[in-house]
């Protein structure tokens, strides 16, 4: 049998990666100081993260695994402790793969949990709910083993997020939990280590109200890359991974480590952390040896981009960087908010990109070019359902015409797309939607595409950038095409490219927002 490490495709089980000999990127060092500590933990990373497999380790370190863990940093850790690898009874509750739509789903998760263990140590119990059957599981077992428990929950907040759309049971659940969970706090003279994740974190939810000694370390600076893969792990575990895709891509290396930053880095779970990469994108890259949005392909955000719709936020907000939050702002989802903001940082859309001390203030932005054009992409139909492939009005037949320098072509999809566009009294002003979708389509034309452009002399609406050609568009509302083409001339915004060989179009558009439709346009070379 080969010695060669495999790529862990797929694999969220500790024992399965060890055993298999898959590439395990060394995270016992965070494991060790996390199990000599007393305190209860809560870690809220998005989803395919790395959640599943850190509580995977901390299960096999707590069943006393001690040859799992042959070679890793741990091992060196606690040669010298004596009291290290001794088992204890570990109640590991996994909320993931489970329909929660359905009324008692949940009951019947956690009343298949509590059988198993009931079983396992020879438990007979009258009691018929499931947080009474818990509390007593909690006491007999450290009466049968003399060894106080372990509980693990992973991904807690499936139950709930999965029934953002029926608040009725989406509360039932919140009230189970309360009672079940209300156990780690009663009994805890039974409890040796408690590790809690999920994706957010409901503020009401007993869990964290209850359980007040609960330690939230999502935003602590030292577990800041406990998940995901840093610039150093990347290089020691996949460096002959990254010279594959290279080849593949026909890239040199340092050509391909630049691509896999732009596309899958710029995760920070604390201010000016070092950042990391998404692991379930970058093993995915490296299997096929593709650059393809993984991570994003995995899970649609429907949710989320119709709260964006409904509630006319501004998207230009995404890269401008002026999304603000506090810390109870992205540690916190209440349930009943109209923000969008904790949910969009929580679920790995937005990340912290910069930190204001004095004012306590994040500031968040898209984490890389996998989740920005992807997230952008995702917007589109929802504002534009006629811009799909094939039709002539999608942002790859645009992005040709942009390429040929066909300004006619141009501005006939730009025409259709507002055209195509419908309206009811309950949408959103056409303003947002004239913003909007200014913004998505050209967004997305891609990186040589600049919106709101300062210059010496003012703010040019949109730059666009080809080989051949700089387009300089300036938009107008109610105002004629022939005032935007003005500006264009007044404000000298060419100028910057007066030494640039490509041919420079000066455009100027004009929508009416009463007919809500693109109702002239002027163009001309610089």
């Amino acid at each position: 049998m080969s010695n060669k490490k495999i790529l862990p495709m797929g694999v969220q089980d500790f024992e399965k990666l060890v055993n298999n000999n898959c590439i395990y990127v060394d995270k016992t060092a965070y494991i060790y100081k996390l199990v000599h500590d007393v305190a209860p933990f809560f870690l809220s990373r998005p989803r395919r993260f790395g959640k599943s497999l850190l509580l995977s380790a901390l299960k096999a370190y707590w069943e006393g695994r001690k040859d799992l863990f042959a070679g890793l940093e741990i091992e060196k850790l606690e040669a010298d402790n004596p009291d290290a690898w001794h088992p204890y009874p570990v109640f590991y509750f996994d909320f993931n793969g489970k329909d929660y739509s359905k009324t008692n789903s949940l009951e019947e998760v956690l009343d298949s949990h509590l059988k198993d263990w009931e079983h396992k140590y020879d438990i007979i119990t009258d009691a018929v709910s499931v947080e009474t059957r818990f509390k007593n599981l909690l006491v007999r077992v450290k009466e049968k083993t003399r060894k106080r428990c372990v509980v693990l929950v992973d991904e807690y907040d499936k139950p709930l997020l999965d029934l953002i759309n029926d608040p009725e049971l989406q509360e039932h659940n919140k009230s189970l939990f309360k009672g079940f969970f209300s156990n780690l706090k009663s009994c805890d003279a039974c409890i040796q280590f408690v590790f809690i994740t999920g994706v957010t974190k409901f503020h009401k939810v007993s869990i964290f109200s209850d359980l007040n000694q609960l330690i939230d370390i999502s935003l602590n600076k030292e577990f800041s890359a406990l998940c995901g893969i840093t610039e150093n792990e990347l290089n020691t575990y996949f460096s002959e991974h990254i010279e594959l895709l290279a080849k593949s891509q026909d890239l040199t290396i340092d050509e391909c480590r630049k691509q896999l930053k732009q596309t899958y880095d710029g995760y920070h779970f604390y201010p000016y952390s070092e950042g990391v990469y998404n692991p379930f994108s970058i093993i995915n890259a490296f299997y096929a040896h593709e650059f393809r949005p993984y991570w994003f392909e995995s899970g649609s955000p429907t949710f989320l981009v119709k709260m964006l719709r409904n509630n006319s936020f501004d998207v230009r907000k995404f890269s401008d960087k002026t999304i603000y939050a506090s810390e109870s702002v992205i540690l916190d989802y209440t349930g009943d908010s109209l923000s969008p903001t904790p949910l969009l940082y929580q679920c790995g859309y937005l990340t912290i990109s910069e930190y204001n001390r004095r004012l306590q203030r994040y500031t968040l932005s898209f984490p890389n070019e996998e989740v920005k054009y992807g997230f952008l992409n995702s917007m589109m139909p929802y504002y534009v359902p006629s811009a799909a492939e094939s039709n002539g009005l999608d942002i790859f037949t645009l992005e040709g015409y942009v390429e040929e320098g066909d300004l006619d072509s141009i501005r006939n999809v730009l025409t259709a797309l507002f055209a195509s566009i419908t309206y009811t009294s309950n949408e959103a002003p056409f303003e947002h939607y004239f913003q909007t979708v200014i913004y998505l389509v050209f967004t997305l034309l891609g990186k040589y595409t600049v919106c709101e452009m300062h210059t010496f002399s003012g703010r040019i609406d949109c730059k666009v950038e080809t080989e051949k050609f700089i387009y300089l568009f300036e938009f107008k509302r109610d105002e004629s095409a022939e005032a935007a083409l003005r500006q264009i001339d007044e404000k000298d915004y060419a100028l910057p490219f007066s030494a640039d060989n490509r041919k420079v179009f000066k455009i100027g558009v004009s929508f009416d927002s009463e007919k809500r439709i693109l109702s002239d346009w002027l163009s001309c070379e610089a």
